[in-house]
């Protein structure tokens, strides 16, 4: 090795254990400039959709070197300067994942950008990503479970369960239910469209929300495991899996251990969530569970008031007083006018928010009677045509980072923010200048027409009240036709699911039963960049030796249980490791750095590599310690009012036991 390639290798190790990004970019510079320097090239295997090559690091063994070995001890591989380069990046994304510092699509698409500056990747391999079926298969299934969705369907079934009476069957018989569904749908949207149904039951039947609603997230994400298209990450497996020459998973391939988890995890819910899970939260009112009571008041005009014949933006009452008019009542009729610009007269009542201190100086220079602690009852308020309404922020939301201001919330949605829980903290003053996060939870006050448009938007769900509108979309019979063909062509191997849920989306759009639009907004764009970027970070793994390398590390961990389960004892590690990354990153990031080491490890084994591609996505798939690895955790978060520590003391149980069965069952139904 000539003295350049050797300092560019020192500059190159100085800055692998730094994740910043100026660490990073001195990674870069180093590794390339030893390769060029080097003159060597390293070519991914074709089955991993790079240029066909011999899959050989010339710092390294070649590929098979473990299993080729004479000695029959697990053999660790040795560090390369493109291992150590390939690790450096994984451990940035990871960083950069768990500590949110880019949003996920943005991290993905730096790494993959590095890829391609290092020369690890060519322009070729780097774009197939866009190409690969796990994309086509996740974007079209994705429009397909929500034009399901927007047939009413689920809503009318949670009307259906909600008519059964409210206890603790009924309780059960919902989380059953959901579960299922989630084997065919997006779980994310079974969740979205329950949560009310589980508030309004737990009201009803005076049990806190807090011990429900993270057990419908919980079998919902175990309800995705019981088919191929229940959760993206098992697509992308197949994908993957295929790609590589193993074969696609089948439809209902993971039925048969999914019932069994999902038996499981029913069990565990209804025996331990009311044992484990606090009753943090009593069913009250919005209002009073928001504790709102002492910042909402009631103003009376008086005939020498101040107010009267003024607008509430000619007094100014939002900016001199800090107090946000939220309708005014004139009669017994609340007056449907823009309130800002509704000239108010004696005898009207307004009801309005703000800070006690306030309300106070107000009432005593604008010379109006002041009824302070309102608390309105929300049916009272139905009657009158305002609702008090709970919404939480959509995974991937485009309000995320973004203040109330920013936003144009009345704008745009033509309902006022009374108050934000984030973090559990409650926020009723400067709201406009609040930036939302993913946990966030808004209380807004409007109409029922505007509570129904923000309902069709995609930024924002609502969960205090069950959509009961009996929606019949054009064409929807169509939809309930060709979405279970789909399911049944492609597990009869008639058609892939790729080309069934291609041709099923372009008849839904080509018969106006779906528009451009809708469509478009019912891709999640980050998952699909995400797996976009990451597939080529696979072949990186597979081009460098980073897979065997870290396989070896897993064979050589096993090698204190005898030979005879030594392929047992390594796939127990790997789905533990997959488990515990899943934690930290999204399942499918996860997924994408596994597959290639359970490939080579079942490579270097000799065995099958199915149990491993098995255990991978399970182990993916089921994230029950934090409410960020998981988009259904996350959507329960605010409307439960959870705390960390609750995931991790309810959830940790379930995924240990769920680690335990999985490695003893995977390799009785998928022989090594």
């Amino acid at each position: 090795m000539t003295k350049s390639v050797a300092r560019a290798n020192a500059w190159a190790r100085a800055a692998a254990g730094s994740l910043g990004i100026d660490g990073l970019l001195i990674v870069i510079l180093g590794f390339t400039l030893c390769r060029r320097a080097s003159g060597r090239t390293v070519s991914s295997p074709a089955i991993y959709g790079g240029a066909p090559g011999v899959g050989r690091s010339e710092c390294g063994l070649s590929r098979g070197a473990v299993r080729d070995a004479p000695d029959a001890r697990p053999l660790v591989l040795p560090m390369t300067l493109e291992i150590a380069f390939v690790l450096v990046l994984i451990a940035g994304a990871l960083y950069s994942f768990a500590r949110e510092l880019l949003p996920i699509e943005v991290t993905a698409m730096a790494l993959l950008a590095m890829l391609m500056i290092s020369d690890l990747v060519t322009t070729e391999e780097a774009i197939a990503g866009l190409s690969n079926k796990a994309v086509v298969a996740v974007g079209a299934m994705l429009i397909l479970s929500h034009a399901l969705v927007k047939t009413g369907m689920l809503e009318q079934l949670a009307d259906l369960l909600s008519r059964r009476g409210a206890n603790w069957t009924t309780m059960l018989l919902m989380l059953t239910v959901a579960a299922l569904l989630s084997g065919f749908l997006n779980n994310t949207a079974v969740v979205a469209i329950f949560v009310p149904l589980a508030i309004d039951l737990c009201r009803r039947a005076e049990i806190s929300p807090t011990r429900v609603l993270l057990p419908l997230s919980y079998v919902a994400i175990v309800g995705g495991t019981l088919t191929l298209i229940g959760t993206s990450t098992n697509l992308l497996v197949s994908s993957m899996s295929e790609a590589a020459g193993h074969g696609a998973l089948g439809m209902f391939e993971f039925t048969r251990l999914g019932g069994i988890f999902l038996i499981i995890g029913l069990v565990y819910v209804a025996l331990m969530a009311r044992r484990v899970l606090p009753a943090r939260q009593t069913p009250r009112s919005l209002a009073s569970r928001f504790g709102l009571g002492a910042y909402l008041a009631e103003l009376r005009v008086d005939e020498n008031s101040i107010l009267a014949g003024q607008t509430p933006r000619e007094a100014a009452i939002a900016r001199r007083y800090d107090v946000t008019v939220l309708s005014i009542y004139r009669g017994d009729e609340p007056l449907p006018s823009e309130v800002a610009n509704t000239a108010l007269a004696p005898g009207d009542r307004v009801l309005v928010r703000g800070a006690s201190e306030d309300l106070i100086r107000l009432e005593r220079e604008l010379r109006v009677t002041l009824f302070i602690e309102v608390e309105p009852r929300e049916e009272e308020l139905a009657k009158e045509g305002h609702l008090i309404s709970e919404v939480i922020l959509a995974p991937e939301s485009s309000l995320v980072g973004k203040t109330i201001q920013e936003a144009d919330f009345r704008g745009t949605f033509g309902m006022q923010v009374l108050a934000i829980q984030s973090g559990g903290e409650t926020l009723y003053q400067d709201l406009s200048q609040v930036k939302l996060q993913p946990t966030s939870s808004l209380l807004v006050f409007g109409s029922e027409e505007r509570l129904e448009h923000l309902r069709d938007h995609e930024d924002l769900w609502v969960v205090s009240q069950l959509d009961q509108r009996r929606r019949r979309e054009r064409w929807w019979w169509l939809v309930l036709l060709l979405y279970p063909a789909v399911i049944a062509l492609a597990a009869l191997g008639v058609v892939d699911i790729v080309k069934g849920a291609v041709i099923a989306t372009i008849a839904l759009l080509a018969s106006r039963a779906l528009k451009p639009a809708e469509a478009y907004h019912a891709i999640n764009w980050s998952v699909l960049f995400l797996i976009a970027a990451f597939v080529p970070l696979g072949s990186a793994m597979v081009s460098t030796g980073a897979d065997e390398l870290l396989a070896s590390l897993l064979i050589s961990s096993a090698s204190l249980f005898p030979p005879e389960i030594t392929a047992n004892a390594v796939l127990a590690l790997l789905y533990l490791s997959t488990m515990l990354l899943t934690q930290l990153v999204s399942n499918n990031a996860a997924a994408v750095i596994v597959v290639p080491i359970a490939i080579s490890l079942a490579n270097t084994l000799g065995v099958d590599s199915r149990p491993f591609l098995i255990a991978v996505c399970f182990a993916a798939s089921t994230e029950f310690m934090t409410p960020y690895g998981y988009q259904t955790n996350l959507i329960v978060f605010s409307p439960g009012k959870y705390r960390f520590t609750d995931y991790i003391r309810f959830g940790t149980p379930l995924n240990l036991t769920f680690w335990i069965l999985g490695s003893l069952l995977i390799p009785l139904f998928w022989r090594f």
